[in-house]
Order: structure tokens, then C-alpha cells, then sequence
């Protein structure tokens, strides 16, 4: 069985929601899986997980939120290299560069992406939760 760590922040809820669906696909597969904001997570706890579901919904100009989960990932790529992760979040405006972005810094630190990142506009509809729970499978 596979231990899955899903970390994420959230402003509005959105995010949490999303990871609430994440987690919940990753246990449908079997795996044991805990959830952690961005307070509850460090990067020491990286190499207890055998893959990280991180969310972070888009800021400002399309950026990830920088005063508690960009600091905290920014600590945690240091431990990407190899490791199975994958990466969702919501946004109200844009196109989703920040995801874009996001995916491209980890890949450079040589993360292995489970499956493509999953966004979506606002509030979880029915197809973005079945998005998250098909990621949570996919990493499980």
C-alpha cells in the first residue's frame, strides 16, 4: 500500500475541496493517505510519503500564494528529485499559467509527475471533483 502525503492552501475553500476529492480518489485505490495544510507540512515529512499531491490555487498575477505555501514548497523542492507528486488548484481569471509555470519548476527539479495537473475555474463542479479523485488514483 502506498502512503500519500496531500498538502495544499486554500483562501476560499475551493482548494480544500478540491484535496477533500484527491485524497478521497487516492483512497479508493488503496492507498493510506493523510491531508495537511501548508502549517501542518515540512519538508522533513517528504521522505515519509511515497508520493505528494500538492494544491495551491492562483494568485495575484497568476502566481502561486506566496506568504505560506510558495515558502513551504519552496523548501520542499529540494526533495522532488525522483519522487511521485502531482499538483492541482483553483483560479477566477487567467488561463492557468501559474499552473503551467508550477508544472515546469517541477520537472526541472526532477519531480515524476503522476498525471497531468488538474485546475479549475471557481468552485469544484462535478467534472473537476472526478478530475481530483482520478489524480488522487493516479498517484495512489
Amino acid at each position: 500500500m502506498s502512503k500519500i502525503a496531500v498538502v495544499y492552501w486554500s483562501g476560499t475553500g475551493n482548494t480544500e475541496a478540491m484535496a477533500e476529492e484527491v485524497a478521497n480518489g487516492a483512497k479508493a485505490a488503496g492507498a493510506e493517505v493523510e491531508s495537511f495544510t501548508t502549517d501542518d507540512f515540512a519538508a522533513d515529512k517528504m521522505n515519509d510519503y511515497d508520493a505528494v499531491a500538492f494544491g495551491c490555487p492562483a494568485m495575484g498575477d497568476e502566481v502561486l500564494e506566496e506568504d505560506e505555501f510558495e515558502p513551504l514548497f519552496e523548501d520542499c523542492k529540494a526533495k522532488l528529485s525522483g519522487k511521485k507528486i502531482a499538483l492541482f488548484g483553483s483560479y477566477g481569471w487567467g488561463d492557468g499559467e501559474w499552473m503551467r509555470n508550477w508544472e515546469e519548476d517541477c520537472k526541472t527539479a526532477g519531480a515524476i509527475l503522476a498525471c497531468d495537473p488538474v485546475i479549475c475555474n471557481d468552485e469544484p463542479d462535478d467534472d473537476a471533483k472526478e478530475a481530483c479523485q482520478n489524480l488522487g488514483k493516479a498517484l495512489a
